[in-house]
Formats: structure tokens, C-alpha cells, sequence
């Protein structure tokens, strides 16, 4: 797998490319290793250089920063449970695949979790401008990777794909809400 190359082809066809990922094996390290570890590493790095160096202009303020070992630590933990996050929405995914009629696959269910946050990491390119933060909302366009890949992945039938994606984007939320939260008490 080319990184590069199965970047671009699950953003700008992934129609075509889920049935290419379906048949390939859904090895964690091999993924967390050559995939998710170079793509997470975006929004952290572009995070720590948006915070700490390029810095937030604020009315009647100027220019906030962050401190740069605070806004590393920050990005570290953060690149961290990246991995936690991708890890337990996969297991997401699978616990609910024969709810909506889909079939357990836990190696499919990690290759759709990992996939799918795709838009979101290269989305986080835009933290390097913090004015262009909003723009980091793109990366939404992982619902849309996730519900095309339900039915190639998980078997889900088509009719089922929206309400089981949905499903998973709210779990995620709310997983993602509580490891900010834990984020955001440590800092």
C-alpha cells in the first residue's frame, strides 16, 4: 500500500477503492504503523505550530500563544489517543454490524475506522492558521467514507448504512468529547 496513493483514492473514489481495501488484510500494527502513525502526525504537528508559534490574534489582545513545551505536550497526548480513539471505534463498528445487519469483522472494522478518519487528518492542516481552523470541518466528509464503506466492509445492507454510520459518528463523539474533556483537565 502505497500511502500517497491510497490517500488520494479513498478521498476522490472511494467507491472504487473500499472493494481494494476489503480484500487486503486488516493487520493493526501493519496499519497503525504505516498509515495512521504518518497521517496523525498533520493536525498534532500543524496544532503545535498553529498554537505555540504562529499564535491566536485576538481584539484589544494581540497575538496568543501557547507555551511551546505546553502546546508539545498537548500535541503528544494528542497524537496518542489518536490511536485510542481509531482502536475503539473499530471495536464500535464491530459490536454493532449485526445490529444493523452487517456481520463481525473485526479486521474490516478497523480498516473502515482507520480510513475513514482520513479527511479528518489531512483536514488538519488548516490548525496551522488558527483563522483558517473552521475549515478543519472538511474533515466531516469521513461520515460520508464511513457510510460507503459499511456495505463493502461489514456487509451492512445499503438501507442500513446511513442509521449504522450515524451510529458510530455519535459513539465517536462522544468518545471524543470525554478524552477532550480528560485533555482538557490535565492542561
Amino acid at each position: 500500500m502505497d500511502l500517497i496513493e491510497r490517500t488520494k483514492a479513498i478521498l476522490l473514489k472511494p467507491d472504487s477503492e473500499w472493494p481494494v481495501i476489503e480484500r487486503e488484510p486488516g493487520d493493526p500494527a501493519y496499519l497503525f504503523k504505516n498509515y495512521v502513525a504518518i497521517l496523525a502526525l498533520i493536525p498534532a504537528v500543524a496544532g503545535l505550530i498553529g498554537t505555540s508559534i504562529v499564535g491566536v490574534s485576538l481584539p484589544l489582545v494581540g497575538t496568543v500563544r501557547v507555551p511551546f513545551f505546553s502546546g508539545l505536550f498537548g500535541a503528544i497526548v494528542h497524537y496518542a489517543l489518536t490511536f485510542v480513539v481509531v482502536y475503539v471505534v473499530a471495536l464500535i463498528i464491530d459490536a454493532l454490524a449485526p445490529t444493523f445487519g452487517g456481520q463481525k469483522n473485526p479486521d474490516n472494522a478497523f480498516k473502515l475506522a482507520v480510513y475513514s478518519y482520513t479527511p479528518a487528518w489531512i483536514a488538519g492542516v488548516f490548525l496551522l492558521i488558527p483563522a483558517l481552523t473552521f475549515l478543519s470541518i472538511l474533515g466531516l466528509y469521513g461520515f460520508y467514507l464511513l457510510y460507503l464503506g459499511l456495505p463493502a466492509l461489514m456487509k451492512a445492507p445499503k438501507e442500513k448504512a446511513l442509521i449504522y454510520a450515524g451510529s458510530v459518528v455519535v459513539c465517536a463523539f462522544v468518545i471524543a468529547m470525554v478524552l477532550g474533556a480528560i485533555q482538557a483537565a490535565v492542561f
